[in-house]
Parts: structure tokens; sequence; C-alpha cells
């Protein structure tokens, strides 16, 4: 007589579910890979940005205009005051030059990209002017492997998608069985409670392996991104941060009765981490306030580990408080879902 094992079959359920849903398929394997492919393409081999330059007309407006238009980064027209203060209210240019005796700038100083125009401009004028620098200086454009956009951005995807897959993956699927009142038939079974929990996180942490596989190929092949580390440190670090954000998804899942209750649930805990935990970009642009909750969050810590292991080379040891602020997330959700969750 053939015998069952209650964690075997059930992780069998869970591959079987998976793999009949194309969706799914595509969400989790396909769209990780048509952001990578979007935003590596948008942010490499790019023009020289222009900048948008609005003169104010004066007797001089004309020779000013000229000299900007010398850098062929500056796009520069000239406009009445009013104009120019109005377009510069609408975004519509970055930076306004008021000519006279003296030159005035008006831009919003809490826009980067307006106070990088008023450096370059005021260069520009003060060159046009005679002035000539007492150093000489050279430029060389270094692009390498390692320090672009889309090297920053693997790593942070990797993280997002782990993240969001073990939330919905687990959190979505336990509370899509209550309510469908499949729970209540899991009790009448010789299956314990820790069978189904861990077959859930089982069956999730199988299907991380092709999700890194997938993104990490994508980022060698299409852009060239760098893996200096070892392929044991990723695989282990990313086994950890998808068995931790699994517990969050068990937890989220323990009480709620109605799908919508869970989906918002899993959106107030992902969309905070993919904004706050470095992404799409570096979370040391948030103030200083906000860092100590920021460094706290598992996403955070994952990012920052990975890329590490992955640009720098660094070892799975180095790493050991970020790993440990993970695990112990995942422990704690756990532990906390083995006493609230219920079938009904």
């Amino acid at each position: 007589m053939r015998k069952y094992h209650p964690l075997k079959e059930l992780l069998k359920s869970r591959i079987r579910e998976f793999v009949r849903e194309p969706e799914t398929i595509f969400w989790v394997y396909g769209f990780p890979v048509l952001i990578a492919l979007g935003l590596g393409i948008a942010f490499s081999n790019r023009p020289i940005d222009r900048v948008f330059v609005d003169v104010v007309q004066h007797e001089r407006a004309e020779a000013v205009a000229g000299d900007l238009g010398q850098d062929p980064g500056f796009v520069v027209e000239i406009h009445e005051e009013s104009a120019c203060r109005e377009r510069l209210r609408l975004g519509k240019s970055v930076i306004v030059v008021v000519p006279g005796d003296s030159f005035s700038y008006l831009y919003d100083p809490t826009r980067p990209e307006s106070v990088l125009a008023r450096q370059r401009v005021d260069d520009v004028l003060q060159r046009a002017a005679g002035r000539s620098d007492p150093v000489a200086t050279e430029d060389r454009h270094i692009t390498e492997p390692g320090n672009r956009y889309i090297d920053f951005l693997i790593p942070g995807l990797l993280g997002m998608n782990f993240l969001g897959g073990s939330l919905w993956g687990v959190g979505y699927a336990i509370v899509d069985m209550r309510v469908r009142k499949l729970l209540k038939r899991f009790t009448a079974t010789p299956m314990k409670r820790t069978h189904f929990l861990v077959a859930l996180i089982g069956g999730r942490l199988i299907f991380m392996i092709p999700e890194m596989i997938v993104i990490l190929s994508a980022g060698v092949l299409f852009f060239g991104v760098p893996i200096r580390g070892s392929f044991f440190s990723i695989f282990i670090l990313a086994f950890l941060a998808s068995s931790s954000f699994a517990g969050m998804g068990l937890l989220v899942a323990s009480r709620a009765q109605k799908l919508e209750t869970v989906s918002g649930l899993m959106n107030l805990i992902q969309l905070p981490m993919f904004i706050l935990s470095g992404v799409f970009f570096s979370p040391d642009r948030f103030p200083d306030f906000m860092q100590i909750p920021i460094q706290a969050l598992p996403l955070t810590q994952f990012n920052y580990a990975m890329r590490e292991i992955i640009l720098e080379g660094a070892s799975l040891f180095s790493q050991g408080w970020r790993l440990g602020v993970i695990a112990l997330w995942g422990g704690i959700s756990f532990i906390i879902t083995l006493r609230w969750f219920r079938w009904n």
C-alpha cells in the first residue's frame, strides 16, 4: 500500500496549481524581465540631457542666449519676464536668466536639476565673459559594468520579486482557500498545521530558484551585469529572504476573512518597502530621521546585501548582521502565525 506524507502531497498540489496558471507564470517570471529591459534601455546610452533655459527679454538677451547656445545640452528661449516665471512654475524650464550689468538666476532650489542647471549656466556665462581656469582639467569618461543604473536595478528587482511573490503566493493563496472553504476541508485530513504552513513556504522557495535565474540571466545577457560574488552566497541570501517574506505572508493571512482585506494588508506592507528600501533608488536619499525605520526593514537589508555580493564580491559572512535582520522578521512572523492562524 502506498504511503502518502502530508507535506509532500501539499507541496505537489502547490506546484500543480502554479504551473496551471499561465498568467501567474508571466507576472512572476516575465514581468520583472520586462521592467529590467525597459529601465535598462531607458537609462543606458542616453544622449546628453537637455536643459531648458529661459532668458528674460533684454537688450543683452540675444547675446546671452547665443553664449548659452554654445553648449549642446541647453535649449534656450527668450521671453518676457512674466512669461519666463510662468514657464518656470509650469516646469517648462528649469532656470531663468535675468541679464543686465550682472546676471540673476531664478530657479527652485528644491529641484536637483535646477540646482545643477544653475551651476552649468553660470559656468558657461562666466567663461563667455573671459574667465579662465587657473588649473587645466581633463575629462575622462568611464562607463563600466558595475556602476551603471541597470547594475543597481537588478538586485533591487530580485528583492521586489521575492517580496511580492512571497506575499501574494502565500498570503493571498491562504485567504483564497479560506474563502472557498478549502481550509475547513484540510482540517479533516491527517495533516498538522505545521505541515500546511511549511508546504506553503516550501512551494514559494521552489518557485524562487527559477525567479532568481531568470532575472540574473536577463541582466547578464542583455546588459552585461557583472556577478562578482559566489552563486552559493546569492542562493543562501535569496533562500533566507524568500523564507522570511513568506513568513510575513503567512502572518497577514492568518486571520483575514476576505480577499480584499488581505490584498490591502499586503499592499500596506510591500508598497512602502518598494519605495523606501532601495529597489529603484538608494534609501540614502531620504532624510536622516527616516533612516532608522528604513534600515530596520528586511527588504532594505536584502537589497544592500545582494548588491554588495553581486557587484562587490562580498562574502556571505560579511553580511551577517543583515542576514540576522532578515531572519528576525521571518522568525517572528512565523511564530506569531502559529498562534494566530485560524482555519475558519
